[in-house]
């Protein structure tokens, strides 16, 4: 009897859900003190969970319908939202988020930490949604199924959750190797510069997990040794990674 319950649930919160119908609109991502067009943007319709990356040219296209909470949201720059009314082209200006101190010193930088910190609540329903919870819950009349789980984890609003949050995980660890893993480190132990550089720092990246746990002396053991085998073929280029698709177009 529980199993045909079970079944019975599914079924019903398997179908397709009635939706008003929804529509592509193109858009554009700004800067918004010099208003010149930007890109690797993420844009995300947080009814739906479909998230896509504007192109160098700050252009991208999603799905909407009206009412739809829109966020636009990139890397050392504050998020910017939009709700979806029937505009023919959407329109995000992002402000930066870094600080200029003045134009020839250092500007301010968040930690990785602070960055994933800030997605997670930028995203708190995204986060949500990831996570289904327990499938099966006990209370007062006996264990059930727990409904809200089942929808999380086999609905395409929870897997493009997941998706997210497993992209915002990856972003935070290739942060931390940047910071742990810089051109000035490099420069310091190599004299590497330009070209050269730039290659050394793409064929050397360290894993995460050495990042992270390396300290000073590893890291510079570890560029040191990763040298010698760079001065037997320094103009070798490997061919770049294949970008990561998040969408569930299906």
């Amino acid at each position: 009897m529980l199993r045909a319950k079970i079944k019975l649930l599914l079924v019903l919160f398997l179908l397709p859900f009635c939706v008003s119908s929804q529509e592509r609109v193109e858009g554009i991502g700004f800067d918004a003190d010099t208003k010149q067009r930007i890109g690797k943007v993420l844009i995300i319709n947080a009814r739906t969970g479909e998230n896509v990356f504007n192109n160098l040219r700050g252009e991208f296209g999603i799905h909407v319908r009206m009412g739809d909470y829109l966020i636009a949201s990139k890397e050392n720059y504050y998020s910017d939202t939009l709700v979806y009314e029937g505009q023919k082209v959407l329109l995000f200006y992002l402000k930066r988020a870094t600080i200029y101190i003045d134009p020839v010193t250092v500007t301010g930088k968040k930690s990785p930490e602070e960055i994933l910190a800030q997605r997670r609540k930028d995203y708190d329903k995204a986060y949500k949604l990831a996570d289904p919870g327990d499938i099966f819950s006990v209370g007062q009349n006996g264990a059930g199924l727990s409904i809200n789980a089942v929808y999380n984890l086999l609905s395409k609003e929870g897997k493009n959750a997941r998706r997210l949050t497993k992209f915002f995980q990856k972003e935070y660890e290739e942060n931390v190797i940047d910071q742990r893993f810089t051109k000035e480190i490099v420069t310091s132990v190599t004299g590497l510069e330009g070209t050269l550089l730039d290659n050394f720092m793409l064929r050397y990246r360290p894993s995460y997990f050495f990042a992270k746990t390396a300290g000073h002396y590893q890291m510079t053991e570890y560029i040191k040794s990763k040298y010698e085998t760079f001065k037997l073929n320094p103009n070798y280029r490997p061919l770049p990674k294949l970008p990561i698709h998040l969408i569930d177009e299906k």
